[in-house]
This record gives structure tokens, sequence and C-alpha cells, in this order.
């Protein structure tokens, strides 16, 4: 808090939590409350049980945790390949003059098209485009797993591209001076550079990934259940407290990979 007053910064703490607890702290507050209960008739819940999270860690519920941490991780290197390469090569395209320049907004509008429409669409198209031969992939995992490419890569992208421009041109100018390949300066010199970068990238990719239902939704065969959709159809039944637990588990097993990317990147920016 940039306050120098202790007035100033009670004010500001309490204004953070006013806006925080409600918006943010108690619905997560409550879903967590909610996975231990087993009856909710009056203000609190009641009935205090773990039976939920046991049933939440085995069976159908734990293929669902691993189909949605398959497809997430897959997703996601997809995504960051993809993104990473059309950052550096639009950044590429900017510098060689106004067309370059306008050869890189059509690029960069291109890659942003699936974030501008509701996901359930982008779902719909893929369905559409994967659902004849020669590319059949409906019915099967990877057809989820595309949707999910398409719909991550577009922050990988704008995640890489706005850490290409603030790059200082100077480290590749200097290796390219003692004689060292594009291909060695692209290596050794400008993706590790870009490391703390496409870390970051790479957890916003997953966390979308892990949450995405959607577009999911329309696409999933019976045998690749992400989580998500496990946690819907649950709670569409009547069971709010065992989709409740699912949806903690969700969230911790995102928070925790999120925090395992966020200690790289750490790492990452120390080099």
């Amino acid at each position: 808090m940039l306050m120098h007053s202790r007035t100033g910064r009670w004010t500001a703490w309490a204004g953070f939590a006013v806006l925080f607890v409600p918006l943010f702290a108690l619905p997560l507050l409550v879903i967590v409350a909610a996975s231990f209960s087993t009856n909710w008739s009056g203000a609190f819940p009641s009935g205090p049980t773990t039976a939920h999270y046991a049933a939440a860690v085995r069976g159908e519920s734990l293929q669902a945790l691993t189909t949605s941490l398959v497809t997430a991780v897959t997703a996601s290197l997809i995504a960051l390949t993809a993104g990473t390469w059309a950052a550096l090569a639009g950044a590429a395209l900017g510098a060689g003059g106004p067309w370059g320049r306008r050869a890189k907004r059509v690029l960069d509008a291109l890659f942003m098209l699936p974030v501008a429409v509701p996901s359930v669409v982008v779902g719909l198209a893929v369905l559409v485009a994967y659902s004849q031969p020669p590319v059949l992939l409906n019915g099967t995992r990877w057809i989820v797993i595309l949707a999910h490419t398409v719909l991550v890569t577009a922050f990988a992208h704008q995640s890489v591209s706005a850490a290409v421009v603030r790059l200082d041109p100077m480290y590749e100018q200097a290796a390219a001076s003692l004689g060292a390949r594009p291909s060695y300066v692209l290596l050794r010199v400008k993706l590790p550079l870009l490391l703390p970068s496409l870390n970051a990238a790479a957890g916003l990719c997953f966390a979308l990934s892990m949450g995405e239902l959607s577009a999911t939704m329309m696409l999933y065969p019976p045998d690749w259940t992400p989580l998500p959709v496990l946690i819907f159809t649950r709670t569409d039944r009547g069971a709010l407290f065992t989709g409740s637990a699912l949806a903690v588990v969700l969230m911790a097993a995102t928070l925790l990979a999120l925090l395992a990317v966020s200690r790289i990147r750490t790492k990452a920016s120390y080099r």
C-alpha cells in the first residue's frame, strides 16, 4: 500500500476488505462450507461431514480430475508453443515496415478472435469443423483438447507478445555481432529472457483450461469427462454438497499448479 499515513493505510485496507470479502472471498467460503455439510436449512450449514471429499478423490471423480489435468497440461503446452511462435513472428513482421505492421495487426486479430466470441460458439465451430473426414475428431478426447487449445492460445499469444515488445534488442544484436546463428540467438538469448513471461502464460492457460465448461459441454465424449462437467452434472441433479466438494478439489488442484508455476517463474526472474 503506497500510503504514507497510518490513517490512509487503514482506510485503504478497509476499502479492500469491503470490496474483496463480499465479491470474492465470501462465495468461495460458502462453497467450502457447503462441501463439509449435509444440510443447509438455516443461515448456516449443518451436519458436518467429510464423506463428500472421500467420494471426490476416488472413482469417477478422480478420473474426471485426471482428465482435467491432462487436458489442461496438453492444451497449455500446445497453446504456449503456438502463441510464442506467433508472437515472435508478429514482432518480426512489425519490424518490416508499414505492410509488416498491417500483417501483424491481422495476425493479432486472428489470435484474439476466439476470445471475442462466447466459448460455446468456439465449441460449436470445433464440433462442426471436425465431425467429418478427413479430420474426424468428434467422439475422441482430442476434440476437447483442441477446443481448449483454441480458447487459451490467445492469452498465451498476448502475454508473450507484450514481453517481446519489452525485450532490449541489444542482447540479440550483441549475440549476432559475435557470430551467433539466428537459431542460437532464439534458443539461448531470446527464449531465456522470455522465460518468466512464458511461465506466466503457461499458468494462465492452465487455469483457464481447468475451469472451462461451455465449450466442453458440447464436445466431451463419455470416456473423457473433465471435472467442471462432472461438477455441473452433480449440481444440476441436486447434489449441491457433493458438487461443492468437487469444486473445492478443482480449486485446490488449480491453485497448487499455479503456485508451482509461480515458484518456477520466481526462480527464472533471478537468472
